[in-house]
């Protein structure tokens, strides 16, 4: 079952996918935003090429974990989006993804330009990545108890 991680961003959107197994997200491509129907109709055409199942949409809560103006326009596009694939869409905590890519490209001594092509592409990785490992460790079996 392949997974599609999007992280939402008023000028790109950032595209991982899933292995076929759903452990490893690697990146796919970022799309630099034009209108809705446009956005949609990429994304579908991924989503049906890829054999994509599930999507997993970055939601930026705030800090203290409500939900401000920017999540506020990201669950209105989901909205709009969900009528648009034929997959089960949901929403991942997002925060710090952004931070964490940067200092990912940081670390890897990236230019500021291409820290900007790429931010957002890591971003979805980052985001679709804690999404499979959370899964995965829901499918786990608890530890054994120790017999005596």
């Amino acid at each position: 079952m392949r997974v599609l991680g999007i992280d939402l961003g008023d000028k790109r959107i950032g595209l991982a996918i899933s292995d076929p197994l759903g452990f490893t997200a690697q990146s796919l491509e970022t799309l630099e935003c034009k209108d809705l129907d446009t956005d949609f109709a990429k994304i579908r055409s991924i989503c049906q090429e890829r054999q994509v199942e599930e999507c997993v949409v970055g939601l930026p809560l705030q800090m203290d974990g409500q939900v401000g103006t920017r999540a506020k326009a990201v669950m209105a596009w989901i909205e709009a989006f969900q009528k648009e694939v034929p997959c089960a869409v949901r929403t991942w905590d997002e925060r710090l993804t952004s931070k964490e890519a940067q200092r990912l490209m940081i670390h890897q001594d990236l230019s500021r330009k291409k820290q900007k092509a790429k931010s957002d592409e890591l971003a979805a990785i980052l985001i679709l990545q804690t999404y499979l490992d959370y899964r995965q460790n829901q499918r786990e079996p608890d530890s054994l108890m120790d017999e005596d």
